[in-house]
């Protein structure tokens, strides 16, 4: 009675094998994508973004914005 439960197993285990080395495969070949610039490709508007989310949240007054606006922008 118990003869086909080992075929079941394997049958799970085989599967979990091939899904885990799928997945394992197309992290190797697509590595990840990050959102945050790698040294060296920093984009130059970078420092006004950040700037502009600082105001926005409400760290910095209307003239430092502008203060630190116009030194980067010189920059």
């Amino acid at each position: 009675m118990m003869a086909g439960f080992g075929g079941f197993i394997w049958m799970i285990l085989f599967w979990v094998v091939i899904m885990g080395g799928s997945i394992w495969l197309l992290a190797a070949i697509f590595p990840r994508i990050s959102t945050f610039p790698k040294s060296g490709t920093e984009s130059d508007d970078a420092p006004l973004v950040i700037l502009k989310q600082r105001y926005a949240r409400g760290e910095l007054s209307k003239v430092e914005f502008e203060t630190i606006r116009h030194d980067l922008e010189q920059a």
